[in-house]
């Protein structure tokens, strides 16, 4: 049997054929997520989705669900029903651009990796109880109702809940789930916020429907593929983006066409697209707000690392002991994470519950030059989803609201 190599074995052989400061390491992380340099408008949504190779979903909807805000940081104001029918309309053929599955969380993905995750669905089927004992008759069902129905939700199917609390599937809902995670079924659309479930040898192109792809080959493609959406990153870094175990990264890390780089300021070492290092970043920088979920910060120590910035999604804290909010976003401008905003809306006036100007680590931009950009990117949200007016709460510096009021006005105004 030919062992893997260690995590020892792969940083003994870590030979940096290139040495980044921690400022070109940041803005090839920019680049490479879509935050630096002219948007590709003509790719839009669906150019997004190929670039970060994952857009996470979750529940939790404030000014739009966290699939929806992604693209909007990259692309400007998309209509909400535009990013929908982007990620799940299929071609005049009937084949889907998308499908949903468990990467980094729950995602929506490229059709194209649909073979790079059949590592994981073969994991998957070597688990067959799942921690759910389910009669093999109540799989058959679903696999049968799908067959003969076409495509439908688990409440179509027969109902998603026992009656219980909300982890009480029914035993058909524990079924349609396991049958997605073992690649029989797919979910390549929602209907509201339900999964619309279809057999995979239906909807998956031909081409692609296939697990040909040994554990090995899956894993490069998508170490490869995690190393080209950030550009640069440590083992951690491009291990998470698809929740790799550090030793598969290991693996494989030699072959997937990454190089080795050691970063200005950076602990351990690192890796980076070659392309990326090719051609120096620049262009312009975007101004927004970004989901605590969007794939350039999901990763908490490496947004402390590359922007100086301590960043924590508070909706499951108690509220006494939130620091920023339910769903306080980042403030993304000139490069630099300056500032955070809770928002909600009340009618037509976007409400930022909380403002906290400025970074919190030795490093981050001031609170008194974040005003301006934060106004910026709160004009631009209201604007997007149809509010006129935005009301200022709470601030973690009180003596900047007369500045930060009149930016808001000014934004607000302006074309």
């Amino acid at each position: 049997m030919t062992s893997l190599p260690s995590a020892a074995d792969t940083l003994a052989v870590h030979r940096p054929v290139a040495s980044l400061s921690a400022d070109e390491a940041r803005r090839i992380a920019l680049r490479a997520q879509g935050f630096l340099g002219a948007p590709d408008r003509r790719a839009g949504v669906r150019g997004v989705l190929r670039a970060t190779g994952a857009v996470q979903l979750d529940t939790i909807s404030v000014l739009a669900r966290s699939h929806e805000l992604v693209p909007y940081a990259r692309l400007g104001a998309v209509g909400r029903p535009a990013v929908e029918a982007a990620y799940w309309s299929s071609d005049a053929d009937g084949s889907p651009h998308a499908f949903e599955y468990w990467s980094h969380a729950a995602c929506i993905l490229p059709v194209e990796e649909w073979p790079h995750f059949a590592f994981r669905r073969r994991a998957y089927r070597d688990r067959p109880h799942w921690h759910h004992d389910l009669p093999q008759a109540a799989y058959d069902k679903v696999i049968a109702q799908l067959t003969a129905e076409g495509p439908l939700t688990a409440s179509e199917l027969g109902g998603a809940k026992n009656g219980g609390e909300w982890w009480d599937w029914s035993e058909t809902k524990i079924a349609v789930e396991r049958a997605l995670m073992y690649g029989e079924v797919v979910c390549t659309s929602r209907r509201g916020w339900k999964r619309v479930y279809d057999l995979a040898e239906r909807a998956i192109p031909a081409p692609l429907l296939h697990d040909a792809l040994d554990d090995q080959a899956c894993l490069r493609e998508l170490v490869g593929q995690a190393g080209r959406a950030l550009g640069v990153g440590t083992r951690s870094d491009l291990a998470d983006y698809h929740r790799i175990k550090g030793e598969s990264f290991d693996s494989v890390i030699a072959d997937t066409g990454l190089v080795p780089v050691e970063v200005e300021g950076w602990a351990k070492p690192a890796w980076a697209d070659p392309e990326a290092l090719s051609t120096p970043p620049r262009g312009r920088h975007r101004t927004t707000l970004l989901s605590p979920f969007d794939s350039l910060i999901w990763e908490r120590a490496r947004t402390e690392r590359i922007f100086r910035f301590t960043h924590r999604l508070e909706a499951y804290t108690p509220k006494a002991k939130r620091l920023y909010g339910y769903f306080a976003m980042p403030v993304l401008a000139g490069g630099k994470l300056v500032g955070r905003v809770d928002p909600a809306r009340s009618g037509d006036t976007l409400v930022a519950r909380h403002v906290a100007l400025g970074g919190d680590l030795p490093g981050s931009p001031g609170p008194a030059k974040s005003v301006a950009a934060t106004a910026a990117a709160l004009a631009e949200a209201a604007r997007w989803v149809g509010c006129t007016e935005v009301r200022v709460e709470h601030m973690t510096q009180p003596e900047l609201r007369p500045a930060l009021t009149a930016e808001l006005a000014a934004a607000l105004n302006s074309v």
